[in-house]
């Protein structure tokens, strides 16, 4: 069984494609994975239907990519650790038991991989996605720069708090999941997600006073 993954750089942000190829096994009879429900995407990809990891890859990508992109902070270390994440998903897809949403499941690999590459916390030098939304032409030089500083001052904020407050801190506030949603992605209880939200929130207050005022 083999894994090919092309990358490529598109602008200022990476492109990349992951296609799974497994020479012992013959065409798949073409079927129509765009149709199918999630259980039954799951089992195409396991039994080599054409397309169907790649259509998994393509439906969760963004979703996964600024996970990793929030715990380090750059386009090309998230393009790579989300290379990763599919890989490992692709190794792992027959222990999915469908118990949660592949979307979870897939956050739950992604935290793992990105917690246990990043050992060394470093501010993003890069400016994070919303930015690119901002309507600056509304904008004076100095709102702009103080916007920009702000955005650094609290991303080196987050990147100095414990790993579970800044991973529940990270999925609550950037992607915007339930609590519920984060306990199963992490495997944990939901009181234990809120207390990791509120902890982050007060060690964050503690960091940066000036913007909790």
């Amino acid at each position: 069984m083999a894994a090919v993954l092309a990358s490529s750089l598109s602008g200022s942000r990476p492109a990349w494609d992951l296609t799974v190829v497994n020479p012992s096994l013959g065409s798949s009879q073409a079927v129509d994975v765009a149709a199918l429900s999630e259980p039954a995407l799951v089992e195409a990809a396991l039994t080599n239907t054409a397309g169907a990891f790649d259509l998994i890859v393509e439906r969760h990508r963004r979703q996964v990519y600024q996970l990793c992109y929030r715990f380090v902070g750059n386009h090309e270390d998230a393009s790579d650790l989300s290379q990763e994440v599919f890989l490992r998903a692709f190794r792992g897809l027959k222990n999915f038991k469908g118990q949660a949403t592949l979307g979870t499941w897939l956050y739950r690999i992604g935290v793992n991989v990105c917690l246990n590459r990043v050992s060394v916390k470093r501010p993003a030098s890069e400016p994070i996605d919303e930015a690119a939304f901002v309507d600056e032409r509304s904008e004076t030089a100095s709102d702009r720069v103080l916007r920009d500083e702000r955005a650094v001052a609290v991303r080196r904020a987050v990147a100095q708090l414990p790993d579970k407050q800044r991973t529940t801190l990270v999925l609550r506030m950037f992607h915007e999941m339930s609590h519920q949603e984060i306990a199963e992605s992490l495997g944990t209880t939901v009181g234990a997600v809120k207390a990791n939200v509120f902890h982050a929130l007060q060690n964050l207050k503690k960091i940066l006073p000036e913007f909790t005022r």
